[in-house]
């Protein structure tokens, strides 16, 4: 079976589903590409497949699936990526709300205790930034359904200060890249860089430091360090020492 393929999930309602090497995706095709993606949305998605991320820790397979059927009728129907995103997301989020695992937080009244929930390992910590693998379906489900791979204080409101969050869905192989994009553009964002900025108005004012897109910066670097891995502990280390003023070892996979 050719990459990015690993395996056929199911198929519903005329498209097959498949599990795919998100890994390969972001190193050779998109680095945009997260937990899963229609051809809508991906145009290197065939027209009839959805494609999801393998899970390293599965169990959200039916969310995804529920939402690419929105977003894809919606958006045959004509409505704009962005609208259907937000209506496929609440119907992704709807089906959420039945789970066990929300059900089971409902019915105990954890609601209040969703941060420390999410916590699962406190990864490292370069001075006062504390680096957290965190559970990614619950933050989904309870704070934030489009959180993927990584966030931090300064761009979720929920997210405690001086904190990064790592999805445990993530692959233990790519957690040194998107920890990377999560410094730099931590680092960034505490230089008064904007999270995102649209393409064409960053070409139009591009020297003007409120017009930097810091996710755009972080991206970049990460996807350069995805194409020459040598560079990874170099980039790594510099941003850590501007976020703690010290230089410790690259964090080790798990």
């Amino acid at each position: 079976m050719n990459a990015p393929y690993l395996q056929e999930f199911k198929k519903i309602s005329g498209f097959t589903v498949w599990i795919v090497d998100g890994t390969y995706i972001r190193d050779n095709i998109d680095i945009e590409f997260t937990n899963f993606g229609q051809h809508l949305r991906f145009d290197f998605i065939p027209d009839n497949e959805f494609w999801i991320d393998k899970e390293y820790a599965p169990g959200e397979e039916h969310f995804f699936i529920t939402h690419m059927l929105a977003e894809h009728r919606l958006m045959t129907g004509g409505k704009s990526y962005d609208d259907a995103l937000d209506e496929a997301d609440r119907e992704e989020l709807d089906e959420r709300m039945k789970s066990k695992k929300m059900m089971e937080i409902k019915n105990q009244g954890f609601e209040n205790d969703i941060i420390q929930l999410v916590h699962k390992e406190l990864l490292a910590e370069y001075g006062d930034v504390n680096v957290w693998i965190v559970d990614g379906e619950l933050v989904r489900s309870a704070l934030y359904i489009c959180f993927t791979e990584g966030g931090h204080d300064k761009v979720y409101a929920f997210v405690p200060e001086n904190e990064i969050w790592i999805d445990d869905d993530l692959s233990p192989e790519e957690r040194k890249f998107v920890l990377l994009h999560e410094l730099y553009e931590r680092n960034l964002m505490l230089k008064n860089w904007s999270y995102y900025v649209e393409e064409e108005q960053q070409l139009k004012h591009r020297r003007g430091n409120r017009f930097k897109s810091a996710h755009t910066a972080a991206s970049a670097l990460e996807l350069v360090c995805r194409k020459n891995p040598a560079m990874l502990e170099e980039k790594f280390n510099e941003e850590v020492e501007k976020a703690s003023k010290k230089v410790p070892l690259l964090v080790a996979s798990k």
